[in-house]
């Protein structure tokens, strides 16, 4: 079997699942989250059915398998205090549309964070990156955890609909208390 029988079968295999699933909100979710980049989405999707294969799909909520499976790549989840951590994700995640964030100021330097706090970093990237059409958005964790994701700022709806049926506290960047 070769790579593209690989691809039809995945694809195949995606075709059988029911549009109102949790599979298929998932998938839907991951198609905004990686927006014009549906071969990432996929792999990520893949990630997780075969993750959820291996749990009891009623003992895990959606979004705990998605934040694994996304993690670094598509979103991010760090410690409340490691604003150094919160800053290269964010940063990480913009470089994939050859974004750059203007943070006020120089990350690199210790001293940058002498007065920030995550709620301030989540907002300076917030408005830099509705500049470009871009929207950070943060999940509620079960954790002393932030984490979040970008989507085009014209997919705000869908993904809000989406959030609320998988579960998932969302809300913007700018609105991290």
């Amino acid at each position: 079997m070769n790579s593209s029988d690989d691809d039809y079968d995945a694809e195949r295999q995606f075709d059988d699942v029911d549009e109102d699933s949790v599979e298929a909100k998932v998938w839907q979710l991951l198609l905004l989250i990686n927006p014009g980049d549906e071969e990432t989405a996929l792999l990520q999707f893949n990630d997780y059915r075969e993750a959820m294969a291996e749990l009891d799909a009623d003992e895990v909520e959606p979004i705990e398998v998605i934040g694994r499976v996304i993690d670094w790549r598509s979103g991010f989840m760090v410690g409340a205090h490691d604003l150094r951590s919160l800053v290269q994700a964010v940063n990480e995640l913009s470089s994939r549309w050859n974004l750059s964030i203007d943070w006020n100021g120089d990350p690199d330097d210790d001293e940058f964070y002498d007065d920030m706090d995550a709620a301030e970093l989540f907002s300076i990237a917030y408005d830099r990156l509705a500049e470009f059409g871009y929207t950070l958005w943060a999940w509620e964790t079960a954790g002393d955890t932030y984490a979040g994701w970008m989507t085009l700022t014209r997919d705000g709806e869908p993904l809000r609909e989406l959030a609320t049926t998988l579960g998932i506290n969302l809300r913007l960047g700018s609105e991290v208390s």
